[in-house]
Order: structure tokens, then sequence, then C-alpha cells
């Protein structure tokens, strides 16, 4: 009777570890948890600060906008 229960908690921690190890590996997971947490840390930080998250958006938008003037420039002059 000792066995079994013994092999019945064997296979319980053995199943844990592989949900476990699928959670971990699952990349499109993992990053949908990692985005999540970030747009919670967005939104607290506008809700604190707006002035300054005004300040970043506005960097952030300027900076892609330098980057997408320079490719399209570097792409035009071949």
């Amino acid at each position: 009777m000792q066995a079994r229960l013994a092999s019945e908690r064997a296979r319980a921690d053995f199943a844990a570890s592989l949900n476990a190890l699928e959670d971990k590996l699952n990349v499109p997971k993992q990053v949908g948890i990692r985005v999540d947490r970030a747009k919670v840390r967005l939104r607290k930080f506008a809700d604190e600060q707006p002035a300054a998250a005004m300040v970043v958006a506005v960097g952030v938008v300027a900076a892609v906008g330098v980057g997408v003037w320079l490719v399209v420039r570097a792409n035009i002059e071949r």
C-alpha cells in the first residue's frame, strides 16, 4: 500500500514538474505575460506622472519617425 501511495505521489510530482516546464518553455505564453506586466507598469507610470509619460511618448514617436526617415532616405539614394 505504501508503494502505491509513493508511486502516486511521484507521478503527481512528475506531472507538476512537466506542467511547470511546459509553462516556462511556452514562448508565446511567456511573451504575453511580460507584455501584460509592461502594460500595467506603463499605465501606473502614466497615472502617477502624466507629464513625464507625455515626454516619453513624444520621445518614442520622434525616435521612430527619425528611424523611418533614415530607412526611407537610405532606400531612395540607391
